[in-house]
């Protein structure tokens, strides 16, 4: 009989009811609750040829087999979220067994609980603003590069003095234009951050997403995360919502569980209880 772990989504006090008919998490299985003291912890079965240590090293370095878990477990950190005030704890959080997550629970207790304060009755909202150069500003779109070794495309003017250096300007006149529009982005950028941090419990600003993997258009130029009490939810929202510029995108996701805000849960919890 296959071995099977504890996989661990979340900690959250115990709470009256039951987890939303129909969730499920890894492998369809669905979580339940260990309740150990005043904390509750949400698992799931998942076998050891998969979960173990290191047949999980090696999963996660396979991009389908993480994104495939990932969305798995966000699906049962949105269910939760729906009845409790959950901490989100980190992809791969796996245990030998029952005992294993007590022992989780035991030795962050005080940081789970402290965090558990923090975030009750808040939610997560993302917010990334992307510079669209050559969009909606009135100003010349961007040229593509020639490819390399070719010369400029033949047109009026080709092959005459005037025709290299009308291409040359068009050129430089829309690379101004680019950098104006990253520029116009980060100070706005800048400035909505400390708006909406007036908004927010807490804010955290990540990396820029790269294009190449979110296959957004335009520059990323800021990607945070806010902490917001769910009572200013309605204003954070309508606060997002009055900025427009022309060139410059604003994109509002939520309300999410605050896992931006959660790490602190984890920091120096020892034993992952193998």
């Amino acid at each position: 009989m296959t071995e099977r772990l504890r996989y661990v989504y979340a900690v959250t006090r115990p709470f009256e009811g039951v987890l939303p008919d129909g969730v499920r998490g890894i492998g369809d299985e669905p979580p339940r609750l260990l309740h150990h003291g005043d904390l509750t912890a949400v698992v799931g079965a998942v076998p050891a040829e998969d979960f173990d240590e290191a047949p999980l090293r090696a999963h996660l370095e396979d991009l389908d087999w993480l994104a495939a878990t990932a969305r798995a477990h966000d699906a049962v950190i949105a269910a939760l979220s729906t009845v409790a005030c959950p901490v989100p704890l980190r992809l791969a959080t796996v245990c030998r067994d029952d005992s294993g997550v007590r022992l989780l629970l035991e030795q962050g207790h005080d940081r789970f609980v402290r965090t558990l304060d923090r975030l009750d009755g808040r939610v997560e909202w993302g917010v990334k603003v992307y510079a669209d150069p050559g969009k909606d500003t009135g100003g010349t779109a961007p040229e593509r590069e020639p490819a390399p070794g070719t010369a400029p495309a033949e047109g009026p003017g080709a092959g005459r003095t005037g025709g290299g250096r009308d291409y040359l300007r068009r050129r430089l006149h829309a690379r101004r234009n680019r950098e104006g529009d990253l520029e116009r982005a980060d100070a706005l950028s800048r400035s909505l951050h400390e708006e909406l941090s007036r908004y927010a419990e807490a804010g955290a600003v990540h990396r820029p997403q790269d294009a190449r993997l979110s296959k957004a258009e335009g520059v990323n130029v800021l990607n945070a995360a806010y902490l917001v009490d769910r009572a200013r939810s309605e204003a954070f929202v309508e606060r997002v919502g009055r900025t427009s510029e022309p060139g410059i995108r604003v994109e509002l996701t939520g309300p999410w569980a605050p896992y931006s805000f959660a790490g602190i849960a984890e920091e120096d919890t020892g034993e992952d209880g193998r």
